[in-house]
C-alpha cells in the first residue's frame, strides 16, 4: 500500500497506475537483520523507483514498530536503488550490493 501512496508523502511525486508491487523480507541470521526488497512495475514510460523506495521504507517501519518492545537499539539503514529499467534515463544498476 505504501507504494502506492508515494505521491501523497512526496512533494513533487505524480500518481502512478502500478500494475504490480511486490515486497520481499529476508531474515539474515548472520547479521541479524532483515533485508528488504520491493519490486514496483508500471505499464508507462515513467520510472517507479520513488514507489519502491518508499515501500522498503514502510515495511522497515512496520518490522521496527512491531519488535521495538524488544529491541529499541535497531537501526534502519542502507535503503538504496539497487537496480532501474525504463523512464527517461533508462536502465541502472548499482555496481556494488548493499
Amino acid at each position: 500500500q505504501a507504494a502506492k501512496q508515494c505521491s501523497s508523502l512526496i512533494p513533487l511525486c505524480h500518481p502512478l497506475m502500478l500494475s504490480s508491487v511486490d515486497v520481499q523480507l529476508q531474515l539474515n541470521n548472520e547479521q541479524h537483520c532483515v533485508e528488504i526488497q520491493a519490486r514496483c512495475k508500471v505499464s508507462g514510460q515513467t520510472g517507479v523507483e520513488m514507489e519502491a523506495l518508499t515501500a522498503v521504507s514502510v515495511a522497515a517501519l512496520t518490522i521496527y514498530d512491531m519488535c521495538k518492545a524488544v529491541d529499541k537499539d535497531m537501526v534502519i539503514g542502507d535503503i538504496c536503488l539497487q537496480e532501474k529499467e525504463g523512464g527517461r534515463s533508462g536502465h541502472y544498476k548499482r555496481l556494488e550490493s548493499v
